[in-house]
């Protein structure tokens, strides 16, 4: 699959070298770690993207699913750029996944000094299966609260052309080897996939600001506008934007793109981060 995305995405202008980075162990398991990459000649403390891969929760990595645009584009603009590696299903569960994306976090901040990161400006940013993780931390707070953490530690979140934030519905309307994918993931207990389920938390509390961003697929569409609406009603402020680009190809040039100027997503998603770090 992971070849299958490759070649269906976008080729576009190469991306710009990114700044060095160091890649950082938050745990003992060969698949928990990241690489961190700052801004160059960086003052003081400065915000912070943290980025979720994605992969089905069975593969990928942040090697091969991150995109080559994202590091260098948000290091350009003054911020810390972070992409994460969390284990995989089968190996664990996906709620381990949503809690090895939250011990990442909480090794950032507990480095924050050393890294030069401001701790109160960050987003986590995730792609397909990791908008899923991402939005998942974002609104049930057990996962971050586990780590020492809160949703007041997140400045925002940025799911990026998910479709599983309310599972049992997503699973239903999946065709055939899509439904092999989710019942790897999140099994047939109805149960299980509510409470790993985005939208089973919306009511509050939830992190405070989102945003998502899809491409013209019905699913992620109609997912995305049912947990963003019921953001809305527990009081965060949410935003959605939708682009051009359709199928497995259009899910992966907006993952593969995003940061490139010439793509549209990007201005968006640029706009949306100043005004969430304030400046």
């Amino acid at each position: 699959m992971m070849r299958r995305m490759a070649r269906a995405a976008h080729k576009g202008t190469p991306a710009p070298a990114a700044p060095a980075h160091q890649t950082i162990a938050y745990g003992a398991d060969p698949m928990q770690n990241l690489d961190f990459t700052p801004p160059p000649g960086a003052k003081g403390p400065v915000p912070l993207v943290v980025f979720v891969h994605g992969g089905g929760w069975t593969q990928g990595n942040k090697d091969n699913a991150t995109g080559s645009w994202k590091a260098p584009h948000y290091t350009s603009l003054g911020y810390a750029f972070a992409s994460i590696n969390y284990r995989l299903v089968p190996q664990v569960g996906v709620e381990d996944e949503a809690g090895d994306v939250a011990a990442a976090l909480a090794r950032l901040i507990a480095d924050a000094d050393r890294l030069g990161i401001d701790r109160h400006r960050i987003v986590l940013m995730g792609h397909s299966a990791g908008a899923h993780l991402v939005a998942l931390l974002g609104t049930d707070e057990r996962y971050l609260a586990r780590v020492g953490l809160s949703q007041g530690d997140l400045a925002g979140v940025l799911p990026i052309d998910g479709a599983a934030y309310d599972v049992p519905s997503q699973m239903a309307a999946a065709g055939s080897y899509m439904q092999g994918r989710y019942k790897q993931a999140f099994g047939e207990d109805p149960a299980r996939q509510r409470t790993l389920s985005p939208l089973t938390y919306a009511a509050a509390p939830n992190a405070s600001r989102f945003l998502f961003i899809n491409v013209q697929r019905e699913d992620g569409l109609a997912q995305a506008k049912a947990l963003a609406d019921a953001l809305r009603r527990a009081g965060a402020q949410v935003e959605t934007q939708s682009f051009d680009g359709r199928g497995l190809q259009g899910h992966v040039e907006i993952n593969r793109r995003l940061g490139d100027p010439d793509y549209a997503a990007t201005p968006v998603v640029d706009r949306w981060l100043k005004a969430v770090f304030g400046g």
